[in-house]
């Protein structure tokens, strides 16, 4: 048996801290600017592509040895607990949907369904199927009106729980759409299917990415300026079009949220690879392996515990609390993993979903 990668649950980790980082900001505030709103925006849109590639990576993980074998019963039995999960996953994050609306698992669950049908593909048919999905969504965005039960300037969705308000934000309009995201987990899987044990492997895709991301940047950026022509209001209009920001999530978005990925978790496993026994790597490689615990309670308990102090209304905190307590809540967190795994093989959530999924 291979030994374990722990780089991939030290690029989970910092993807969570991440997705805490941005969600903090968005519920509690981003009022001020300076170095730290600068710091916060870094991880727009690009933690949480990460944590989508990641469990993709881990879907590839759970399926290669069956597909390699042609075990057709072991294969099976992965398939089914993907499902179980994907199901688990679907009703988790619907069910605290009402207190945050940005919940990324119900959408998860479903990328795990489709994703479930390129388990056996090859790598031609994974990257087609990824560069399909992230293709798809510009040819929707001229076809239905993007902004369709939006309020942009409050972040609320009207008729999210009517059937069409809620299969428009499902699948195109909302935080973490189908179309284009299951891409991520898409190219998740045809990542997690190389050779992650290759140390030449992984660092060429970290020159490869990183070469990408940049190119994207230029291109990005550069034809906004071009087309606009110095105007602002153009730029503005062409910013959601070619610009990098999650929503609308378009190609640039895309591919900027993938090449972001790879280098974090390729120069992740290379570095907990060299530095295997160091105890920071450690410390983040349990937390990583608490990941949709964490997911999970700084939902429940980091924005549950703020909104009940009620200093300030929810949105108008500066941004040096936002940051500041969304660090001090990550470093809570890595307590946790650090003391819990003393006593427990997985975290809580993780340990229910395995109960109720194996």
């Amino acid at each position: 048996m291979k030994k374990r990668i722990i780089g991939i649950n030290v690029a989970r980790a910092l993807a969570v801290i991440g997705m805490i980082i941005v969600n903090f900001k968005v519920v509690f505030g981003a009022n001020g600017t300076g170095w730290l709103k600068s710091f916060a925006q870094l991880f727009d849109g690009k933690a949480a592509a990460t944590f989508v590639v990641l469990a993709g990576i881990g879907l590839a993980l759970m399926t290669n040895s069956a597909v390699r074998n042609n075990h057709s019963e072991k294969l099976k039995t992965a398939r089914i607990r993907i499902l179980k999960r994907a199901i688990f996953l679907f009703v988790v994050g619907l069910s605290y949907i009402w207190i945050w609306p940005a919940d990324i698992l119900h959408f998860y669950g479903i990328y795990m369904l489709i994703t479930l049908f390129f388990i056996r593909k090859s790598s031609k048919i994974i990257l087609t199927g990824t560069l399909g999905f992230i293709l798809l969504f510009p040819i929707m965005i001229f076809l239905l009106n993007y902004e369709t039960h939006w309020n942009f300037s409050t972040l609320e969705y009207a008729g999210f729980w009517t059937l069409d308000g809620f299969l428009l934000n499902l699948f195109y309009n909302g935080f973490h759409p189908v179309i284009p995201w299951t891409a991520f987990m898409l190219f998740g899987l045809w990542y997690g299917k190389q050779n992650l044990y290759d140390n030449a492997f992984l660092k060429k895709s970290l020159w490869i990415s990183s070469t990408v991301f940049m190119i994207t940047q230029v291109l990005s950026h550069g034809s906004i300026f071009l087309l606009s022509n110095g105007n602002q209001a153009t730029a503005k209009e062409l910013s959601s079009l070619l610009g990098t920001s999650p929503m609308p999530p378009m190609p640039f978005y895309m591919v900027n949220g993938i090449s972001i990925s790879v280098i974090i978790i390729s120069s992740c496993i290379l570095l907990a690879r060299r530095f295997e026994h160091n105890k920071l790597i450690q410390l983040f490689n349990k937390t990583g392996q608490l990941a949709l615990t964490f997911y999970v309670f700084h939902v429940i308990f980091g924005m549950g515990i703020m909104d009940g102090i009620g200093w300030y209304e929810l949105g108008a905190y500066p941004i040096s609390f936002s940051v500041i307590y969304a660090l001090l809540f990550s470093a809570c967190c890595m307590l946790f993993a650090e003391i819990w795994l003393r006593f427990f093989n997985s975290g809580p959530l993780e340990w229910i979903m395995r109960k109720i999924t194996h």
